[in-house]
């Protein structure tokens, strides 16, 4: 047992490991955070086009050779722009300009890639990014983004509630239900852009949506109110960080995929027990 604990602590003492460490607890602290926004304003669709969205960024970066993490956070910000300006007309629907936007984002990547003869492998490449790769920056980044998005919601706390609730309740309230609802929607763009160049597209559904959903399931049962719902997906990321991170290290296993195992499972405990 005494080696077992000293194998860790050797382990936990090097630098890859130990900022990826600090990287999964302040994701699995804060995208759930994120994710109630997603799932409460219906925001799946949007989730997928960021995710391409990373994706043509990757191919630009590539093509002209500028740094990749500003250029993909620009192609969401303004693609998430278009859509929320797209989505004035209710006919069209904010989902469907979601899909649109997931199309053409794919479309365009593919033709850079084959004009400039960007090796799809690098730019797919996005999809698989690891905690253990990691620089310092990168987790000071992570850790800034986070900062901005517990100060939005903190500040507008009751705001977004009343968002949660009726867009035309909030509205007669006096309430700017654009300019909230397009921040949240490109927190959630920034929070997505860089979370899957820094650890990969399995982390964000695994730390996401998951927690999220778990903690609906506990809702139901145990709690009420938005509030315990962004508390307890939190704490739920933070969970399913800190079990899924140390096994990966222990097993030398994926992390990205270990934390996605364990997420899913409790997901599946949680679905089975909490009926």
């Amino acid at each position: 047992m005494t080696d077992f604990f000293e194998r860790i602590s050797l382990l936990f003492s090097l630098a890859p490991v130990l900022r990826g460490f600090l990287a999964m607890i302040i994701s699995g602290a804060c995208f759930p955070l994120c994710g109630v926004m997603v799932l409460r304003l219906n925001l799946i669709p949007l989730r997928y086009m960021l995710m391409h969205g990373v994706i043509l960024g990757g191919a630009l970066s590539l093509a002209v050779n500028l740094p990749l993490v500003p250029l993909t956070i620009f192609v969401n910000l303004l693609m998430v722009l278009g859509i929320v300006f797209l989505g004035r007309n209710q006919a069209f629907g904010f989902g469907y300009a979601s899909a649109a936007g997931m199309i053409l984002s794919m479309a365009f990547a593919s033709i850079i890639m084959h004009v400039k003869n960007v090796p799809a492998k690098d730019s797919l490449s996005l999809l698989w990014g690891s905690p253990f790769a990691l620089k310092l920056y990168d987790v000071i980044l992570l850790l800034g983004i986070s900062l901005l998005l517990l100060l939005y919601l903190v500040i507008n706390f009751h705001n977004i509630l009343a968002l949660f609730f009726n867009n035309e309740i909030s509205r007669s309230i006096g309430i700017n239900v654009k300019l909230h609802y397009t921040f949240m929607v490109m927190l959630i763009a920034l929070v997505v852009s860089v979370a899957m160049k820094l650890l990969g597209a399995f982390l964000i559904d695994s730390l996401l949506i998951l927690p999220v959903l778990c903690a609906s399931r506990i809702n139901i049962r145990r709690f009420c109110g938005i509030k315990k719902l962004f508390l307890v997906s939190s704490v739920l990321g933070v969970l399913f960080s800190l079990v899924g991170y140390v096994t990966a290290v222990i097993c030398n296993l994926p992390p990205a995929a270990t934390i996605s195992v364990v997420a899913g499972g409790i997901f599946i405990i949680f679905s089975g027990v909490l009926k």
